[in-house]
């Protein structure tokens, strides 16, 4: 089995209106419950919006820290979900679900190594 993070791209600006955001949310939990009954969830929550980020590096020889995304952009990710599945294809059918739902693309990207 490997490990996939799915990452949804989202654009950077406001939610959809409550309406929306509800009956994708609903939809989501669906594809949630789903990956759990077939043990291929891992992981998976939505994340602050790109403001929200702090970037800790080096400067010289002193960790620093600084507020602010990492890039600026029109997109960044969104929501990061973990599976494990048999395989790639596995893994890409599983985030065409989540895609179907959002209408927003989707990073699919191993981990190194096996589980």
């Amino acid at each position: 089995m490997k490990l996939y993070a799915l990452n949804m791209i989202q654009p950077v600006g406001d939610p959809p209106p409550p309406e929306v955001l509800a009956k994708v949310m609903a939809d989501i939990a669906d594809i949630r419950r789903d990956l759990e009954l077939e043990e291929a969830w891992v992981f998976g929550r939505g994340l602050h919006g790109p403001g929200a980020s702090t970037m800790v590096g080096l400067r010289g020889d002193e960790v620093v820290a600084t507020d602010g995304p990492w890039t600026e952009g029109k997109e960044h990710i969104g929501g990061i979900t973990i599976i494990q599945v048999e395989d790639l294809d596995a893994a890409l059918k599983i985030a065409a679900r989540f895609v179907k739902v959002t209408g927003l693309p989707m990073e699919v990207r191993p981990f190194l190594g096996e589980v």
